[in-house]
């Protein structure tokens, strides 16, 4: 094997996970024609699926060291990018659709989510240095897949996407799962459990068991909690680039 066979190797592998990350926009492309075509079994499943390539490609893009072996594609920018589709327009698309706000309101409500999460994304601060989110993270295709599953009353929703609208400009650090601290794994432990459970309901819809649908929340309020939590000042030390690990 010649000396350049690692590195080359190497380069395969991280521009591979660019590539497994960027697969996320198509399945997030085909969750749209799925919600267009009123299949919403099937647009959950897609959705899911591009959940799934984002809750690992960060794990995957340390493990080859994409920043090293693939410094011309912006990981960060690239997440950014499809994350505002796979969690924001998506949802907003669903919720155009499916009649899930009162008669009227089922515009006003995607544009809503647009437009707040268009300001959440742009922060400097997002993600902030000590690996949190800032203010809500846009987990807009986890709230409407709620909606869908448990049958929640138009109105409901519709004060649900106020709350939440409003908690997007909150400074409130909401936990970065994969970078938990202490706790990691047993949030990621945690994390697993919900997706299994969260998946085994919500691929039954529309008759989604309701009661793994309210067992599932139990992760919703360890999640709020761990968020919520008193957190310290991180110490970061001196020259350190706090774009380093954005990814």
């Amino acid at each position: 094997m010649s000396p350049r066979s690692p590195f080359l190797l190497r380069k395969i592998l991280a521009w591979g996970v660019h590539l497994f990350t960027a697969t996320g926009a198509a399945w997030s492309f085909l969750a749209l024609l799925a919600i267009n075509a009123r299949d919403y079994r099937l647009a959950i499943l897609w959705m899911i699926v591009a959940m799934a390539v984002d809750g690992v490609d960060g794990i995957l893009a340390r493990l080859v060291d994409t920043k090293t072996y693939a410094p011309g594609i912006d990981g960060a920018l690239l997440d950014n990018i499809l994350d505002y589709f796979t969690y924001v327009v998506v949802p907003a698309y669903l919720l155009y659709t499916a009649d899930l706000l009162p008669p009227g309101w089922q515009l006003a409500g995607a544009l809503s989510i647009l437009l707040t999460s268009a300001y959440q994304f742009s922060q400097s601060d997002a993600k902030t240095e000590d690996h949190y989110f800032k203010g809500f993270p846009s987990y807009w295709n986890i709230l409407v897949i709620y909606m869908l599953g448990m049958h929640v009353p138009a109105w409901g929703n519709a004060v649900l996407l106020v709350i939440f609208n409003v908690l997007v400009f909150v400074p409130v650090k909401y936990v970065y799962p994969t970078r938990s601290g202490l706790l990691h794994r047993v949030t990621m432990g945690l994390t697993y459990l919900y997706a299994l459970i969260g998946t085994i309901a919500v691929l039954q819809y529309p008759n989604v068991p309701q009661g793994l649908m309210w067992v599932s929340l139990a992760y919703i309020l360890y999640y709020l909690v761990l968020s919520l939590w008193p957190k310290k000042k991180p110490e970061i030390p001196s020259g350190y680039d706090v774009n380093r690990d954005k990814r």
